[in-house]
Formats: structure tokens, C-alpha cells, sequence
């Protein structure tokens, strides 16, 4: 009986096996799928951006109380939660820095990030041309989770400055390397405006949801636990995109397209106008974020709880102006210069009636309008911007939104460490004032782009070169293969396509064999 009875469990036990072994090859074959492979990398890249702009956003209301703390203005009854008040008596004693210079620290503290990652934006651009973007994602999301778990156990100013940098510079990596993949993946105009449509509400939610996210758990369970959560989830994609993008599976790396170096980007016009209307049109509530809470507790004796929930319901028309703008992209895509151009006037409005309200509920109308412009703006011009790179350069997209990337570090540096003082030297109406009018007066300015947006790319190129059909990640790897093997064949057939020009040639900055390629093809 018992040899039978462990000869049952040993077959049972083969069977489990089995079936999982199945699966786990079904999966397999599963994500093999391209439709399946390119929803998967969305995923990834977009819980990748939720995490950096909660970890952005997450100190909002940890940090003022927190810094108080460590300088010694806060008693041992009132140390937050999960903090030993003995270490009060064991800390050695110095001279108590004044209220503004804890506002300096922290105004410090939050750009430092933002700092960080504007500076080494343009060697990871040409990093990411160089090894592709999946290497480049992965070691940001683990620049950023061990920095995050620095951050958590972190007790002084100085480990709290080294470990938020440090956040700064997994960022560069991560985010720069995600929108580019994004690109990558979804050559279609109208599938790539919705699909980075998609990554820009992941963006918008984690900024929103990450100061109540941060304070609700400061406030019951201390400082560690929401940057050990936002650490776990790093921990969690990187593990996603290590067992199901390979990012370091053996691939030709050596074929890839050598992209246009980013200096080259940076003084294209066109990629310029973008780049600043990006930059112009964040500058509000990059300027509002670290001034509001302070106006609305002196000027509407606003409570804390209303200080913490103030952007939260911006999220809504947030998401409803990335809906609106890829709606109106897929049936008129020619006019998204249009489409970033009114977002900048609503903008620009909507900051100009803040300093007029006078309680909690009409706060909300402008600062709703704000995030409407933002989506407007950032869901008709980040498109745009692969766009001209596939018309005007080669369409490879790592430079091209690290430029974009240091377009939002540029507001968001200067946010935390100017805003206050223009808040202190001119008044909090000025500073709305003046971000409302630069933002009406940048928009004729999206003007420039309305004939280079009026041109249709071809895609031909791909569609004949990959004749499995668009696979999602590194065709351009597979194109270059394709291009090699095609130049015998161009140079057998002679110069045939050297008196005229075929439709991807006719764009200033294509490289010679692709013209040469697309000769050969329709000659």
C-alpha cells in the first residue's frame, strides 16, 4: 500500500510538472506574439515612467517635516512615525540653520533630481543610439532601485541629496530609453500618438497620485515605507523586462543604424521649437508645485488635507486632454502643431486666473486647466518629435528624447530652487502672471511646424524590408541586416537610381544606403 501510495504522488507530482512545463512553453510562445510582445513593452515602459514621476513627487509631503526633524525644530513627541526619538539625544548638537535656509535645503533636495538627470541626459541619449534601448531601461530601473532603497534608510541631508541624484540618474536612463522604445515600437502615427498618449496618463498619475500616496503613509507608518513600495515596484519591472524583452539576449548589435548625434538634433529648428514649447509649457506647474501650498494656506487658511489633494483632481481632465488630442491626431494628424499650440493658450489662461481664487473649490477650475493645456501640448508634441527624426534624420530615437527629456529637467530644476524667490522678491501673482504670458506668447511660435507636419512619411522602407511584418523592437537592426545584403545586389544593377530620387530620399538627413536600398527596390 505504501509503495503504491507513493508511486500515486511521484505520478501526480510528473503530471503537475508537465502541465506547468507546458504552459510556461505556451507562454513562451505567447510572447513571441508581436501584437502580444509590443503591449507587453507599453507595459513595462509605462509602469517605468509611473514610478519616476511618483518618485518625483512622492517627497512633497515628506520632506519639509522631515528636514525640520533632522535639523532639531521638531521635539521628540513630535518625530514622524517609525523614527527611534532617542537618536534626538544621541545626535550632536548644532546651531539651528534658520527658516530659509531649510527652505534653500529643500528646494535643493527637490531639484536635485531634476539637476541630475538635465546633465546626464545628453551622454545617455548617445548611449541609448548606441546599445539600443532595452540595456539602457534596465540599468535605470536599477540605478533607481537601489538609490530609492538608499533614500528610504537614509538619516542625514547628505545621504539624502546622494541618494536623490542618484534617483536622477536612473531617470535619465529609464525615461529617455522608454519614450524612445515606445517610438521604436509603434512606427504607425496615429499607434504611436496612442500609444505614447498611454505612457503620458501613467506620467500624469503617478505626479498626481504620489503626494497623497507619500503623505498617508508618512503620516501612519513613517518615512520608509513608500520609497521602499516605489523600490519593490522598480525591483518588479526590471524583473518583467529581464525575462521577457532579454535585454541582453546575444543580438547584432553591431548593425544597428548609427543615429544623428544629438548636437546635430539639438540645432535642428523645428526639434528646437518643440523643445522649448515643452519646456514653457511645464513651467507652470513646475513653479506651482513647490509655492501653491504656502499661498493657499495664508491667503484661503486652506487645511493640510487640502493642500495634499489640490492636484489630485487634475488627473481627470489631464486624461481626457491625452483622449482628445489622439482622437483629433488619428482623423487630422497634420495639425498637431495646431493642437500643442491652443493647449499652451489654454495654459497660459488658466495660470493667469490662479492668484484670483479665493477658496479650495475654484483653485481646482484653473489647476484642472493647467493639466489640460500640459496634455494637450506634451500628447501633440512628443509624437512630433519621432516624426521629425523619421523625416528629417535617421530614425533612430534615443537623442531626440533625451532632448525632450532635458526639456522637462530644465522646468523642473529650476522650479523648486527660483519659484520661491520670485514668490519672495515679486508676489505670487507676478510669477502667474508671467508664466501665463510666456506661454500665450510662445504658442504662434508652434507656427514654424505647420509645413513640416504637412508631410506624409513613407513607410515602405520597413514594410519591404520586413517581410515578416513589423515585429516591435530593434526592426531597425533587422533593416541594416537587409541593407547589407541588398548592396550587392544595388551595385549589380548600377548606379540606377542615381538620377532620380524615390520618396524616403527626398528628406535632408537620410543616410546613402537607404537611398541606395530604396533605389534598388523600385528600380
Amino acid at each position: 500500500m505504501a509503495s503504491e501510495g507513493t508511486s500515486g504522488l511521484a505520478k501526480s507530482a510528473a503530471e503537475k510538472l508537465s502541465e506547468m512545463g507546458e504552459r510556461t512553453k505556451q507562454l513562451g510562445t505567447a510572447m513571441q506574439d508581436p501584437q502580444r510582445q509590443r503591449r507587453l513593452i507599453l507595459f513595462i515602459v509605462c509602469i517605468a515612467l509611473l514610478l519616476d514621476n511618483m518618485l518625483y513627487m512622492v517627497i512633497v509631503p515628506i520632506i519639509p517635516d522631515y528636514l525640520a526633524y533632522l535639523e532639531g525644530d521638531t521635539t521628540p513627541d513630535q518625530a514622524p512615525a517609525g523614527i527611534n526619538s532617542s537618536s534626538f539625544s544621541n545626535r550632536t548638537s548644532h546651531d539651528k540653520t534658520t527658516t530659509e535656509n531649510l527652505d534653500l535645503q529643500i528646494g535643493v533636495l527637490f531639484a536635485s533630481k531634476a539637476i541630475l538627470q538635465l546633465l546626464v541626459n545628453p551622454l545617455s541619449g548617445t548611449f541609448i543610439d548606441r546599445v539600443g534601448y532595452d540595456i539602457p531601461l534596465f540599468i535605470g530601473l536599477i540605478i533607481i532601485f537601489f538609490s530609492t532603497c538608499v533614500f528610504a534608510f537614509a538619516e542625514n541631508y547628505a545621504t539624502l541629496f546622494v541618494a536623490r541624484s542618484l534617483q536622477g540618474l536612473g531617470s535619465a536612463f529609464a525615461d529617455t530609453a522608454g519614450i524612445a522604445m515606445i517610438a521604436d515600437t509603434y512606427t504607425e502615427e496615429a499607434e504611436r500618438s496612442k500609444a505614447l498618449g498611454i505612457a503620458l496618463a501613467f506620467i500624469s498619475f503617478g505626479s498626481l497620485v504620489a503626494p497623497p500616496f507619500g503623505g498617508i503613509f508618512y503620516e501612519f507608518v513613517g518615512k520608509r515605507v513608500p520609497f521602499l513600495v516605489l523600490a519593490f515596484i522598480a525591483l518588479i519591472d526590471g524583473i518583467l523586462l529581464l525575462v521577457f524583452i532579454k535585454p541582453f539576449a546575444n543580438r547584432t548589435r553591431e548593425n544597428m543604424p548609427v543615429g544623428t548625434p544629438i548636437y546635430k538634433l539639438m540645432i535642428d529648428p523645428y526639434i528646437a521649437v518643440v523643445a522649448g514649447a515643452l519646456t514653457v509649457c511645464n513651467i507652470p506647474l513646475a513653479f506651482l508645485e513647490p509655492t501653491i501650498a504656502n499661498w493657499m494656506e495664508t491667503t484661503m487658511g486652506a487645511t493640510k488635507w487640502e493642500m495634499g489633494l489640490i492636484w489630485l483632481p487634475a488627473f481627470f481632465p489631464h486624461v481626457l486632454g491625452v483622449y482628445i488630442t489622439v482622437k483629433l491626431a488619428a482623423e487630422y494628424p497634420n495639425y498637431q502643431w495646431f493642437y500643442g499650440a491652443v493647449g499652451m493658450v489654454i495654459i497660459g489662461a488658466s495660470s493667469c486666473t490662479v492668484p484670483a481664487c479665493r477658496n479650495f473649490g475654484e483653485l481646482i477650475a484653473p489647476l484642472c486647466g493647467i493639466c489640460f493645456g500640459i496634455a494637450l501640448v506634451d500628447t501633440a508634441l512628443l509624437p512630433t518629435l519621432a516624426f521629425l527624426v523619421d523625416v528629417r534624420h535617421v530614425s533612430v530615437y534615443g537623442s531626440v528624447y533625451a532632448i525632450a527629456d532635458i526639456s522637462y529637467c530644465v522646468a523642473y530644476a529650476l522650479g523648486p530652487i527660483v519659484a520661491g524667490q520670485i514668490v519672495h522678491t515679486h508676489g505670487f501673482v507676478q510669477l502667474n502672471l508671467g508664466m501665463g504670458l510666456v506661454n500665450v506668447l510662445y504658442a504662434p511660435a508652434l507656427l514654424f511646424l505647420r509645413n513640416v507636419c504637412q508631410i506624409k512619411p513613407s513607410h515602405s522602407e520597413r514594410n519591404v524590408l520586413l517581410e515578416e511584418g513589423h515585429t516591435g523592437l530593434y526592426d531597425a537592426i533587422k533593416m541594416e541586416e537587409r541593407n547589407a545584403k541588398k548592396r550587392g545586389f544595388a551595385s549589380s544593377a548600377g548606379n540606377t537610381m542615381s538620377g532620380g530620387q524615390n520618396e524616403m530620399g527626398i528628406f535632408k538627413g537620410q543616410s546613402i544606403s537607404e537611398e541606395e536600398l530604396s533605389g534598388a527596390e523600385y528600380s
